[in-house]
């Protein structure tokens, strides 16, 4: 095993670069003169490149067993895109540099949860990833509140500088990092401790694990459902995950563009996130407890509450106010939309984990990991779209619209559930 755990140290500055970025781009893209249409296309590709990613570092890390190579090649491409970020006004140039980004911010996620097998016993995982996970929400709750006041003293541009030095000082730490893995990291997908608390882990992000290549195979539970004749209902999980995302990323990358449309300045949105992952701190306590009294089907389907909630009280109160009422409405609506994300993401991950057949846990999970890319790239491109072409609110509609049929489709997957255990 790891000697230490003083690789761990790396996580703070880089998740500090990761999320700063994630926030700056699209205010750089609107600063620039932008519009809708092309945050959502900045987003769309920066996911796109990041699920890529995904698959490229796992691959590697499988392959070569390099952990400390990955982590000095990742934050280095990152300090040369924020860098690069800081010297264009070209909007061109940034998607091609957010899209990098993206393939080297994903880089860090499947040398953690190898690091996290080697330096403590499987049951102890839970305590070394929450560990990681309070570690994370400070690096946002820093990126955010450095974006807060930034507004204050500088222009915009010189954040990406901000980024640059965060990602820098994450190369500095990551040569605490062993240069050689000596476990696999497949062997996480068959055991519950490790699946169940790296997407615990991942909350507060997207789920893209791919421990294995989906092949086209695969998706025969998926395919089966439009043939009519299912071969198993775990593909109507998929579609519902698939939805969820979908309708969920149609919101977020519209959210920002539509803060700026009616004059949020940089600070507040920055305010409204950093508020955001305060509220995720809280709550990431709270789930485990709420989810074992409740069960997690009832919390999966709880959460869809507060998702839709979120939703319509940004799209119908935020319009019409102005100031610190304006500043709240945003708030609420983004702590009711995290908090929503925290109770899914959880309690599907169980629901998921139970249901994959013995033998299929890393193909699966790259199905379902695929999935979720999909439905995020879609819904980035959704919404700026739509959002350009007809209205916030359309937008907004739709995603309603689409989380309501996700709504459905777990449903209709409890159902089939439920009949196949009768049968």
């Amino acid at each position: 095993m790891e000697n230490s755990k003083k690789w761990v140290f790396f996580v703070l500055p880089s998740s500090i670069t990761a999320e700063g970025l994630h926030i700056v781009i699209p205010l750089y893209v609107l600063f620039l003169g932008g519009s809708v249409v092309d945050v959502g296309i900045v987003v769309g590709l920066h996911y796109a490149l990041s699920a890529i990613g995904a698959v490229f570092w796992g691959k590697i890390i499988d392959k070569y067993h390099i952990k400390r190579s990955i982590l000095i090649t990742c934050f280095s491409a990152i300090t040369v895109c924020s860098v690069g970020l800081f010297f264009t006004n070209n909007l061109n140039l940034i998607f091609v540099i957010s899209s990098i980004a993206g393939f080297f911010i994903i880089g860090k996620s499947p040398v953690t949860q190898v690091l996290v097998m080697e330096s403590v016993p499987n049951n102890q995982w839970s305590r070394l990833f929450t560990q990681i996970s309070i570690i994370t929400s400070f690096g946002s709750l820093t990126a955010f509140l450095a974006g807060s006041i930034w507004d204050l003293f500088f222009d915009l541009k010189p954040y990406f500088l901000f980024c640059a030095i965060m990602s820098f000082a994450a190369i500095i730490l990551s040569i605490k990092v062993g240069s050689k893995s000596i476990i696999e990291r497949h062997t996480v997908v068959h055991s519950i401790h490790g699946i169940r608390h790296i997407f615990n882990h991942n909350r507060l992000h997207f789920q893209l694990i791919f421990t294995k290549i989906p092949h086209p195979h695969d998706f025969k539970p998926i395919i089966s459902i439009f043939q009519r004749k299912m071969s198993h209902e775990i593909g109507i999980l998929f579609l519902t995950n698939f939805l969820f995302y979908f309708g969920s990323n149609i919101f977020f990358t519209a959210f920002i563009p539509f803060l700026k449309e009616y004059r949020f300045t940089n600070s507040e949105v920055f305010l409204v996130y950093m508020v955001q992952t305060i509220v995720l701190l809280v709550i990431f306590f709270f789930v485990p407890r709420l989810i074992s009294k409740i069960t997690e089907e009832y919390a999966t389907q709880i959460a869809y509450l507060p998702r839709i909630l979120g939703i319509i009280v940004a799209a119908s109160l935020i319009p019409s106010m102005m100031g610190v009422n304006s500043l709240l409405t945003a708030i609420i609506s983004t702590s009711l939309m995290v908090s929503a994300f925290s109770i899914f993401s959880v309690s599907n991950s169980i629901i998921l984990f139970k249901a994959i057949p013995k033998g299929f846990e890393g193909r699966y999970l790259g199905v379902n990991s695929f999935m979720v890319g999909v439905g995020i790239f879609l819904g980035a491109l959704t919404a700026g779209y739509v959002s350009n072409a007809l209205s916030y609110s359309a937008a907004f509609i739709i995603a309603i619209s689409i989380l309501l049929f996700s709504l459905l489709m777990f449903r209709i997957y409890l159902k089939h559930r439920l009949s196949h255990r009768i049968v």
